[in-house]
């Protein structure tokens, strides 16, 4: 995916959802989180979003906590979320840019991926708003300069 450049002239916020911000709405009755989903302006996620969404989903199944047809519904409702979102493909830069230290180590793989994707939107950090719930995720974004949900 190419930069979802809006220009200065931007009336709200671009929002990037990371995984756990997501999985807090649709699983955990986050308030706050569903607010981010429904907030006007663009949404970009990482394809690893969804990778990690679903399989959350499958694995919570599994480990009974909720039934199939609750794993239905929140599977359809992640599905038409991704189909809102602008999605960002992992690729070789994104997986190259994970290599460097981030501002605030350590830091797991898959949450320096969120990071890089986010980056390589090549926005500025005024524009975007990080959604998460991770602690990590969200203290290097701060780091970085982006708002956080």
């Amino acid at each position: 995916m190419s930069a979802v450049s809006r220009g200065p002239e931007r009336a709200t916020a671009l929002r990037y959802f990371e995984t756990s911000a997501l999985l807090a709405a649709m699983m955990e009755g986050d308030a706050d989180a569903a607010a981010s989903i429904s907030a006007d302006g663009a949404h970009v996620a990482s394809a690893l979003t969804f990778a990690e969404g679903y399989r959350a989903i499958v694995r919570a199944r599994a480990m009974g906590r909720f039934d199939a047809a609750h794993e239905r519904d929140l599977i359809l409702m992640l599905g038409k979320f991704e189909k809102r979102c602008d999605i960002i493909n992992i690729s070789d830069a994104i997986l190259t840019g994970v290599r460097r230290p981030l501002p605030v180590e350590p830091i797991r793989t898959l949450d320096a991926i969120h990071l890089v994707s986010v980056e390589s939107l090549g926005e500025l950090p005024q524009f975007v708003i990080i959604v998460t719930r991770d602690a990590r995720v969200k203290a290097n974004a701060l780091a970085l300069g982006y708002a956080v949900e």
